[in-house]
This record gives structure tokens, C-alpha cells and sequence, in this order.
């Protein structure tokens, strides 16, 4: 069985009563993929096993039960390419249909870098508007003991595409809205899942969270482009993404005992970047931190402390701080993987110096 996958399958029946309804990610996805495939019979799925009989339905279990109500003509498994992949989703969406393309590992992106750098990313610019590339591609990423090849956090990369939407969902409430939104965008929008928190407990390295969140049953929509703001505070920004935000949130707690104020931001799109809730935040809290489990060097972090410093520089009491991932390959070994990436303990004693 695929890790932290709950076997639920698309049926109402299986799904919590509307009174009690926490989906966790993978739920919600589903949930989300299925209306939009409801709704426009140009949307359909692309990817390598996902839809494969008695199969795990996608490497974490989102399309468990979309094959057989949808069919195998809109679950589309393909060889394991992840170039043919995305060459024939970015082709789809060109002539007007809206591809969900699955990527497994965003690792695998890597493969498909002209497609979607010199491709997607610029037929839309490069034909003065008259072409579209409604696409949206689906990566997990996040340490899970895979490894260098199979646990990276990439989204970086694409942060310097133009033309591209970058987006990072980290519950399932913001996973179905931004989904949905993003199926119905004219431009290739890239989401990033962690791999950790799909189901409902998370790994003991996820901190064994209750990973559900409420997901209301009628139809909504989330914009692609803004932050939210997940804690309150008034001495310390942090801005983090995916399991660094539980993290950071969870940091704040402690903070929090020690009379230090965190407010935390999860700012869910990279690209664009809201910094109109960033900034409000740095100029009320005087301090920045950035945390997530992309490498220090030329991770978001990096882009998100240059543009700080442009905007809120006489507004800063204190240097700003990125938390991040040591700059090495990832190790396979749970323990030394913990010992490179951000954790509660790093973050907690981060935010003291600042605050000193």
C-alpha cells in the first residue's frame, strides 16, 4: 500500500457525513478532481498508474474510484515517460482541452524541463495571447526516507519561469479550492504536495498531525495568488510552506510560552507571490523568517528575503533568516534526512536569536 493512503473510494456513501466532514488532502483532491471532471468533459487525467485495475490509484491514492466512473478514456495511463507526459498534456491543452497531469515525484519534473520551461511556460506570450495552455500537473515532494532522486523540494526551479503559476497546498480545504481554480486557469499552473501530509495521521516525522481539515460540501473556489495568514502575532514573521508550516506552527507554540509572538503566513502560491500580506506582516512584526525544506541556496527563500529587503528594510529590527534544508544531497538514512531538514528545534532556536 502506498504510504499514509486511505483507501476511500469516490462513492458519497464513503465519505464523512456533511455535519462532520474533515477530508484529509488526498480526499479532497479526489473530490476536487471529480467535479471538475463532472463539470467539463475537457478536463481528464494523464499519468502512469492511475487507473490501473486492483492499482493504488496514482502513487498516493488520489484516483482511487475516478477509473470507474470516469473511464479509462479520461484516466489515461501512460508508459513511464514523464517527458511523453507532459508533451502530451501541454499538446492537449493547446487544443482546448484541460489536462491534470501527474507527476508521481516532483523530482520528475526534471524530465520534462523543456516542455514545460520552453513550452508551456511561453506559447501563451509568444503567440501575443492567442494560444492557452490551461494545464495543471500535480508533484509531491518532501522527505520521506526515498532519498537524493525521490524526496527533493523543486518548486525553486520553476518560481523562475515566467509563465508558469507555482502553488504549495498544505490542507485539505486549500488543496480542493486551489485545484479546482487551477483547472480552470488558462495558464500551466504547477502544484506542489508533500508526501507526508495526504492522509490523516502523518508519519511520526510529520509529527502524527491530525491532518484533516473541514472541507464544506458545496463547490468553492480559492484564488491562485493570495497568502493566509494561519497564527496571528506581532514580533515574528514566518513565512512557510507544506510541513515546514506545521512545523513553524508548532514552533510558535513554544514561542508562544516564552512571550514571544509569532504570526505564521503560509503564502500557498510562489508564483505570483503575495506580498501585499507578506510585507503588512514584516512591518507590524519587525522580524523574518522563511523555513522550508527546499535547500538554502536559491530556494524561495532566498527571493521572498531579497524582495523583503527591497520593500521593509528600515522596517527590520533584526536580519533576516532563512530555515532550510542544508545544502547536500539528501540523505537516505531517517535519521541524518532529520538532521538536514528544518525542524521544530532549529526553527524555535532561530527565532530566539532574532528575538535576543
Amino acid at each position: 500500500m502506498p504510504e499514509t493512503m486511505q483507501t476511500v473510494s469516490l462513492g458519497a456513501t464513503a465519505l464523512p457525513n456533511v455535519a462532520e466532514r474533515r477530508l484529509t488532502i488526498a480526499e479532497a483532491l479526489r473530490e476536487a478532481i471529480a467535479e471538475e471532471m463532472q463539470r467539463d468533459p475537457d478536463v481528464f487525467l494523464i499519468g502512469e498508474d492511475i487507473g490501473i485495475p486492483g492499482g493504488f490509484g496514482g502513487a498516493f491514492g488520489v484516483y482511487l474510484g475516478l477509473p470507474e466512473k470516469f473511464g479509462h478514456e479520461r484516466i489515461i495511463d501512460t508508459p513511464i515517460s514523464e517527458k511523453a507526459i507532459a508533451g502530451a498534456a501541454i499538446g492537449a491543452a493547446l487544443m482546448g482541452m484541460r489536462p491534470i497531469a501527474d507527476m508521481q515525484y516532483a523530482d520528475f519534473l526534471f524530465e520534462c524541463m523543456d516542455e514545460l520551461v520552453n513550452q508551456a511556460a511561453k506559447m501563451r506570450y509568444m503567440s501575443g495571447g492567442k494560444l492557452k495552455v490551461p494545464m495543471v500537473m500535480r508533484a509531491p515532494v518532501g522527505t520521506t526516507n526515498r532519498g537524493a532522486q525521490h524526496d527533493q523540494c523543486p518548486e525553486s526551479f520553476f518560481m523562475h519561469v515566467p509563465g508558469l503559476k507555482v502553488v504549495c497546498v498544505s490542507d485539505a480545504y486549500t488543496a480542493k479550492g486551489i485545484l479546482k481554480s487551477a483547472v480552470r486557469d488558462d495558464n500551466p499552473v504547477l502544484i506542489f504536495e508533500h508526501k507526508l501530509l495526504y492522509g490523516s495521521k502523518g508519519r511520526q516525522s510529520a509529527g502524527g498531525l491530525d491532518l484533516t481539515a473541514h472541507v464544506p460540501p458545496e463547490e468553492y473556489l480559492l484564488p491562485l495568488d493570495k497568502a493566509v495568514v494561519k497564527r496571528e502575532g506581532n514580533d515574528v514573521t514566518i513565512v512557510a510552506t507544506h510541513l515546514s508550516l506545521y512545523r513553524a506552527l508548532a514552533a510558535a507554540e513554544v514561542l508562544a510560552q516564552e512571550g514571544i509572538s509569532c504570526e505564521v503566513i503560509d503564502p500557498i502560491s510562489l508564483l505570483p507571490l503575495d506580498t501585499e500580506t507578506l510585507w503588512s506582516s514584516v512591518r507590524k512584526t519587525g522580524r523574518l523568517a522563511i523555513v522550508h525544506e527546499d535547500t538554502l541556496t536559491g530556494g524561495w527563500g532566498a527571493e521572498v528575503a531579497a524582495r523583503a529587503a527591497d520593500e521593509c528594510l528600515f522596517s527590520l529590527q533584526a536580519p533576516i533568516k532563512r530555515i532550510a534544508t542544508y545544502d547536500v544531497p539528501l540523505p537516505f538514512a531517517p535519521i541524518l534526512e532529520q538532521a538536514v531538514v528544518p525542524t521544530v528545534e532549529r526553527i524555535i532556536m532561530t527565532i530566539r536569536t532574532m528575538c535576543e
